[in-house]
């Protein structure tokens, strides 16, 4: 029973296959914008067409994709749309982008905070046990940065969901989420200034997954592996 993850972001699409690895390519100004598919039948292409890539035909009988935090019911609809089109499985199960980068940089367990800088996307939560307490979403990320933006705003933009997330969250989950620091994953995560500007504006300790781009990819390949093996889908 093959599993299947996406990750179909704002600038890069990537498939990882149970016992196939993953394939990933850029699409600029492709189809989907600030996280929202905005091109149905050129996402299924480009899936289609990644999964082209691997030696042999990939099917699925389950397929988690990565969403944004806050997608809105028409926009899990359009992600379905797309995955369905393109793979026809069984099942698909949408996660969280920020709680697959956790389980993908094996950071799931406890209590964490983590912040996703995106191409067109900043995603900042808190998890426990690998479950999304609270998150903020901003439409700004790498790609925005040039003339009028640097680096620092998008440090600002993760210190405002920061107070955010610290004003409303359990203060021993907090205290513990602190203590372990700050997650960074995401194309942000490679810019080599962000940590320390990060770390010093928000008071915490700031660490890059060891595979920033890819750590949601890999996340939602294990959460896929995980689903085939659970008793409820095997029995359906």
């Amino acid at each position: 029973m093959p599993a299947l993850a996406v990750d179909l972001g704002s600038a890069t699409a990537g498939i990882w296959a149970a016992d196939h690895g993953a394939v990933s390519a850029a699409h600029p100004n492709g189809p989907v914008r600030r996280g929202r598919v905005v091109d149905v039948d050129s996402c299924v292409t480009l899936l289609t067409r990644l999964a082209d890539e691997y030696a042999q035909p990939v099917t699925a009988d389950v397929v988690v994709a990565c969403q944004p935090v806050g997608a809105s019911a028409s926009e899990q609809a359009q992600l379905r749309t797309v995955i369905e089109t393109a793979f026809a499985p069984s099942r698909t199960i949408l996660i969280d982008s920020v709680r697959a980068a956790a389980i993908g940089a094996g950071a799931a367990a406890g209590t964490l905070l983590i912040a996703d800088i995106g191409a067109e996307l900043t995603e900042t939560a808190l998890l426990r046990q690998g479950r999304v307490v609270a998150a903020r979403r901003a439409e700004f990320g790498t790609r925005d940065l040039g003339r009028d933006a640097d680096v620092d705003l998008l440090s600002d933009i993760v210190v405002r969901h920061l107070d955010h997330l610290r004003a409303g969250a359990d203060p021993g989950h907090l205290a513990e989420a602190t203590e372990r620091g700050l997650l960074l994953v995401g194309d942000g995560a490679l810019h080599p200034a962000l940590p320390g500007i990060l770390s010093r504006a928000c008071g915490l300790r700031v660490h890059r997954a060891a595979a920033p781009r890819t750590a949601a990819l890999d996340g939602a390949g294990r959460a896929a592996m995980s689903a085939l093996r659970h008793p409820a889908f095997r029995k359906s």
